[in-house]
C-alpha cells in the first residue's frame, strides 16, 4: 500500500506541473465615444499583459478596424490587421509595445499601446514615433501612466 500512494502523489505532482500556464483574454473596445467623453477611442488604450495573452479588440460601435503600426511593434513581428467593424484578436507571442490605430480615425487620435511582458525593448521607438497630433499626445499619455 504505502508504495502504491507514493506512486500516486508522484503522478499526482508530474501531472500538475505538466499542466499549461493559464492566459488571460483581454478585451479592447472600440467606441465612437469613450467613457471619459473622448470621441474615436479604443478602451482602455493602454494594456499590460503577458506572453501567451490573447487581446480581443471589439467594434461597438461600427466603422473602426485595428491595424498595428509599423517599426511599432517588437522586432520580426508581421503586420496584424483586423477588417473595419469586425471582431479581432491576436495572441502575444513575443514581449514588447505593440502600437494599434483606427485607419479611419488615426487622425482623430484613435490609438491603443499593448505591452507584453515586463520593459518593452522597443519604447524608445514608441516613444519617438511620428504621427499626427491627436494620436501622439494620446499614445505618449497612455505609456506615461504608472504601471504600464
Amino acid at each position: 500500500m504505502r508504495k502504491t500512494t507514493k506512486t500516486f502523489t508522484l503522478a499526482t505532482s508530474l501531472a500538475l506541473f505538466a499542466l499549461p500556464a493559464f492566459s488571460a483574454e483581454i478585451e479592447v473596445k472600440m467606441l465612437n465615444k469613450g467613457s471619459d467623453g473622448e470621441a474615436m477611442v479604443f478602451e482602455p488604450a493602454a494594456v499590460k499583459v503577458q506572453v501567451g495573452d490573447t487581446i480581443r479588440f471589439v467594434p461597438v460601435d461600427k466603422g473602426h478596424d485595428v491595424v498595428s503600426m509599423p517599426g511599432l511593434v517588437p522586432e520580426g513581428v508581421a503586420e496584424i490587421k483586423g477588417k473595419i467593424s469586425q471582431e479581432f484578436s491576436f495572441t502575444a507571442d513575443k514581449p514588447g509595445a505593440y502600437v494599434f490605430k483606427c485607419t479611419p480615425h488615426f487622425g482623430m487620435g484613435m490609438v491603443a499601446v499593448i505591452v507584453v511582458g515586463d520593459t518593452p525593448a522597443n519604447l524608445d521607438a514608441v516613444r519617438g514615433a511620428k504621427m499626427p497630433k491627436k494620436a501622439k499626445d494620446r499614445l505618449d499619455a497612455e505609456i506615461a501612466r504608472p504601471g504600464l
